[in-house]
């Protein structure tokens, strides 16, 4: 082996007489669908404050939230479209009645968990939708929260009005 290489012309005569590695093949991650002796499927769905426990099965497209039908309970359109996105983006509209109970946070927080919480369950259930559910971003918990309110400050970042005199 040569000690120091001088050129480039020494160093690929040094490279030529070393074989490049080999890749070792990686093993292959083969999910398996989780489900319950129900045939269910289970996941939790957080939002800032909201908690969302979701239960999904082979069905017809009900949806229900707290024993509400989701149009009851999401009665704004832009919430019910928000619950409907996992299923889209999967392709599976109208094939799983999903069961929701949520606490914590307000209606669009609630809205957020249980599409967090569906979008687990659908992988659990099938991994093959978690490609299309990961890259559209379903399956990341949105880490956003209300910042807290520090003392000496009006809200969490706003002062109180500066007085000179």
């Amino acid at each position: 082996m040569v000690d120091q290489v001088n050129s480039l012309e020494e160093l690929g005569q040094v490279a030529e007489g070393v074989e490049a590695p080999v890749a070792v093949d990686a093993p292959v991650i083969t999910r398996e669908p989780v489900k319950d002796a129900l045939g269910r499927s289970y996941a939790t769905g957080k939002r800032k404050d909201a908690v969302a426990r979701v239960w999904i099965k082979p069905g017809s497209g009900k949806v229900t939230v707290n024993g509400q039908e989701m149009n009851v309970y999401f009665a704004r359109p832009v919430l019910q479209m928000i619950l409907a996105q996992p299923f889209s983006i999967a392709g599976v509209t109208g094939q799983f009645d999903v069961v929701a109970t949520v606490k914590g946070g307000g209606l669009s927080g609630q809205a957020g968990a249980v599409k967090h919480g569906v979008s687990k369950a659908l992988q659990l259930f099938d991994p093959t939708l978690r490609p299309a559910l990961k890259a559209a971003g379903f399956l990341t918990r949105d880490s956003r929260v209300v910042e807290r309110k520090k003392y000496g400050k009006a809200k969490a970042r706003k002062s109180f009005q500066f007085s000179k005199r």
